[in-house]
């Protein structure tokens, strides 16, 4: 395997030559660069990353926290988040994944151990470790939930409107009475999506079943359980929101086990537009949350964080896309 000592003893030069070289050190002449670069290609040297990071106070580490990986994170949003910075990232760069909620010591976790830190918040919780990057003076981007906050870079997804937009879609379809499947009561998420939901409602002075709005815990368990506690209720309501596709495929699993039909019988919206929403029966209509949008502005901004020390923090707001498919019934047609 090629070192940088062989590439110094080709060169005729010595191995901190050829170390400032591969690392774009402008007091090494452009000749002495190109030359070096040309021998270190032909012996297909790898740069030991670990060996540049003692040089330049570097781990090539970044560090992706979620709120938690054991609860309430879907698996697909988890991978797509995942995938999506992966992807994004400069390849000498790794990633740390891990939930907030799993670590005991964060002077552990992260201060001598990371570069930089992409926090994709759902809760409050967080804001204890969100202080504590900052405080350390770690680059940081916060994304998915929209903080109140302008001293840290911010892209934060608009539950409201998604969940504001699916229930107007549900109104103009002619549904009069709903139901809703929530989700974790200490998420961001939860509390918004249950608000757009209700104001929507209410705006239209139509008609929510009190005992038609279950809590759930965002996993599909959740959902099947909470469906059919609804639908063992003397009457149930033409639609129910769920307020993630996790729970939406719950709550189909159960209308199938009690012989109650989507769309015709009762209808479902989901939230996330998850890998699986196109492809289960009925199709799911649901709110799509653009991670790549979310994913790619992030990236700009910690990348700007990182290497532009006249950046000025920003906050932004990454807007949802209602995607109809085939859950819901349209109610106004005739047949």
């Amino acid at each position: 395997m090629a070192t940088i000592k062989t590439i110094a003893k080709i060169a005729g030069v010595s191995h901190t030559t050829v170390s400032r070289a591969l690392n774009g050190n402008p007091a090494v002449k452009e000749k002495t660069r190109q030359k070096i670069q040309k021998i270190a290609t032909e012996l297909g040297y790898s740069p030991n990353l670990s060996a540049r990071g003692l040089v330049n106070n570097k781990t090539y580490t970044i560090g992706l926290f979620f709120s938690s990986i054991q609860t309430g994170t879907s698996t697909s949003f988890l991978t797509e988040v995942i995938t999506r910075l992966h992807n994004a990232l400069d390849k000498e760069y790794m990633l740390s994944v891990n939930g907030i909620d799993d670590l005991s010591n964060y002077n552990i976790a992260v201060k001598s151990r990371l570069d930089g830190v992409v926090v994709v918040s759902q809760s409050q919780n967080d804001d204890e470790f969100i202080d504590f990057v900052k405080k350390n003076g770690l680059p940081l981007v916060v994304l998915n939930r929209l903080l109140q906050r302008h001293d840290v870079a911010n892209v934060g997804f608009d539950d409201y409107a998604g969940t504001y937009q699916a229930m107007e879609y549900a109104v103009r379809l002619g549904h009069k009475t709903f139901g809703m499947i929530e989700g974790i009561d200490s998420f961001e998420s939860s509390s918004i999506r249950r608000k757009a939901f209700l104001d929507c409602v209410n705006k239209h002075h139509l008609n929510i079943l009190s005992d038609a709005v279950v809590p759930g815990t965002y996993d599909a368990s959740s959902g099947y359980r909470a469906m059919k506690q609804i639908l063992l209720l003397p009457e149930f309501p033409t639609l129910i929101f769920c307020a993630n596709d996790d729970m939406a495929i719950g709550a189909l699993k159960a209308c199938h086990e009690l012989n109650v039909r989507v769309p015709e019988d009762i209808s479902l919206i989901g939230f996330d537009d998850s890998v699986y929403a196109a492809f289960i029966n009925p199709a799911l209509t649901t709110i799509r949350k653009p991670i790549d949008k979310l994913s790619e502005l992030g990236l700009q901004m910690f990348d700007q964080v990182m290497n532009n020390p006249e950046y000025q923090l920003e906050t932004k707001l990454v807007s949802p896309e209602l995607i109809i498919r085939d859950s819901v019934k349209n109610l106004n047609a005739t047949d």
